[in-house]
């Protein structure tokens, strides 16, 4: 039976995982086995923060409209509450955006969500 030494492909993965490992201290960026463990690792949080940045940005965005309407007297939750009941179909990234930068705009905004919070209990009195 033949002999496969496999050395092209060995030494172009092993090259190719020690450039992924570049930047690493120590033996992490210059040996094959902790690089391979540390490379692996980082790639691992890599797939798992995509999903968490989605999270992280929209209870930021969150905070900054609460801030925003807390200066108007109302809270978040009847902020969005009385916007779905007016039917304004806005995303929360442009409504954190408008709390910080157009103020006047999110004022406008805030109070057609008082408007529509009024609304509904006038009816079932």
């Amino acid at each position: 039976m033949s002999r496969v030494k496999n050395n092209v492909q060995r030494s172009r993965r092993r090259k190719k995982l020690l450039k992924a490992a570049k930047g690493f201290r120590g033996g992490r960026s210059k040996l094959y086995v902790p690089a391979k463990e540390t490379v692996e690792r980082g790639l691992a949080f890599a797939y798992r923060d995509r999903r968490v940045k989605k999270r992280e940005f929209r209870k930021l965005w969150i905070t900054r409209i609460n801030a925003g309407t807390r200066l108007h007297g109302l809270s978040y939750s009847e902020f969005i509450h009385g916007l779905k009941a007016a039917d304004v179909r806005v995303n929360r990234r442009l409504l954190s955006e408008m709390a910080a930068d157009d103020p006047a705009g999110f004022a406008q905004l805030v109070h057609t969500a008082k408007q529509h919070l009024a609304a509904p209990a006038e009816q079932h009195a």
